[in-house]
């Protein structure tokens, strides 16, 4: 008998509806923003290594304040705090837009990327602690599913129009304006919100016991650590969304539009995947389904390196992003149902250094490592080093290989038939 299935089940919820089409929006505005960070800075610059610092200073805020944020969200209203960190995502890019506008130097655009750091790192594990509360438990799955691809979605729009929108203005100060509006957007989303009940710890722990809880429970539960550290390595090794506009500008000659269309496939990629495993039934053998895809992101990477035709190139970024996206439900799921909801702030904290610091660790390291070896080999190298991650982590957690099916979340009803059994 086929499995029954909505697709939009989650997207059905109003409150969830209007805050993942608020994020839309808001990411959008960001990969609009990052294209223009790139070209901007090796425009100007003409260095590999200062494509690559873009992601060292992105990654700080998240590597050193992402524990602290996330016993903050445990503390506090997770609304409250993703309203903060909104209001200064949109200091941070109106400050882009006054410097640009009087041509500031571009060491002005590194502390702004500090500002957008320190926002990310409260952000991103309040969003995912705040999901599980906007939407009922037996909608989570398809919610993550949403919310992911909400983002892909926005990701494969927006580099392309922001690539066209350097090419037709002449420069960047246009996407900066457009991301100031975008950010804004998403902050009356949120504030439009209903005050979500703000989390009760009840286990009387304090102090560096309770910052360090988060660590310690993803460290005692494999099938959280597994997920995180292999996607952890695999986006250090295999990225190479940094080195793009090297690709755009040199190698394959294809000016700031066609730098636009390399960024937006992973992403347009990652809908269609997101697209596919909202409309099929769960993953009924979830750990193999992980490391397929870490697999064919690795090997998609390498293909990229090495391809010198454009559409060949956009195919293999293509196929990066439908196989991150097995990653991304896979991770995500498992973290936020088998976390307890007073914990999610710090778990989810713990998840963004991983996840987070990996991106912009990854995105330095392609930039020193094409420095020294040149950026094909850089790329190259990086796909290979993920093939192997994939190995090691289904030799280091066999568990990781036997895993079945996703847990499905116990709804009122389901606790009723229960209680009646018994």
């Amino acid at each position: 008998m086929p499995f029954p299935r909505d697709p939009f089940s989650a997207l059905r919820h109003a409150p969830f509806r209007r805050y993942v089409l608020g994020r839309a929006v808001m990411s959008l505005g960001g990969q609009m923003l990052m294209v223009a960070v790139g070209w901007d800075i090796y425009e100007r610059t003409h260095s590999t290594t200062a494509l690559g610092l873009v992601g060292l200073v992105l990654m700080l805020p998240v590597l050193l304040l992402s524990l602290p944020a996330g016993q903050v969200i445990d503390r506090v209203n997770r609304r409250s705090v993703i309203l903060a960190a909104s209001s200064l995502h949109v200091l941070a890019a109106l400050a882009l837009t006054i410097f640009t506008w009087h041509g500031a130097e571009v060491f002005w655009t590194y502390v702004v990327l500090l500002l957008t750091g320190i926002a990310r790192a409260f952000q991103y594990p309040a969003h995912s602690a705040m999901v599980p509360q906007i939407v009922p438990p037996a909608l989570f799955p398809n919610a993550v599913t949403w919310s992911a691809n909400s983002f892909y979605l926005a990701a494969a729009l927006g580099p392309a129009l922001g690539g066209f929108v350097i090419a037709w203005t002449g420069g960047v100060f246009w996407v900066y304006a457009f991301t100031v509006g975008a950010y804004a957007i998403f902050l009356l989303a949120v504030w439009s919100l209903e005050r979500p009940p703000t989390p009760r710890d009840t286990s009387g722990v304090r102090g560096w016991e309770a910052l360090s809880a988060g660590l310690t429970y993803v460290r005692r539960t494999p099938m959280i650590l597994a997920p995180i550290t292999l996607d952890m390595f695999a986006v250090i090794l295999g990225g190479c969304t940094t080195l793009l506009p090297v690709f755009a500008k040199d190698i394959l000659e294809v000016g700031p539009t066609g730098l636009g269309w390399l960024r937006a496939a992973p992403s347009i990629g990652g809908v269609c995947g997101a697209l596919a495993i909202a409309a099929l039934p769960p993953f009924q053998r979830a750990g193999r389904a992980l490391l397929l895809g870490v697999i064919g992101f690795g090997l998609a990477t390498v293909g990229f390196g090495l391809s010198r035709n454009f559409a060949l190139s956009l195919f293999f970024l293509f196929a990066m992003g439908a196989a991150d996206m097995i990653s991304v439900v896979v991770r995500q799921t498992l973290i936020q149902l088998l976390t307890p909801d007073a914990m999610r702030g710090r778990v989810s904290a713990v998840n963004s250094v991983f996840i987070g610091a990996s991106n912009e660790l990854g995105g330095f390291e392609s930039g020193i490592t094409a420095t020294w070896f040149g950026t094909v080999a850089s790329v190259v190298g990086g796909g290979i080093g993920t093939l192997l991650v994939a190995l090691g982590a289904a030799w280091i957690w066999p568990e990781l290989r036997r895993f079945g099916a996703l847990p499905v979340p116990v709804t009122p009803e389901k606790e009723s038939e229960h209680a009646d059994e018994t």
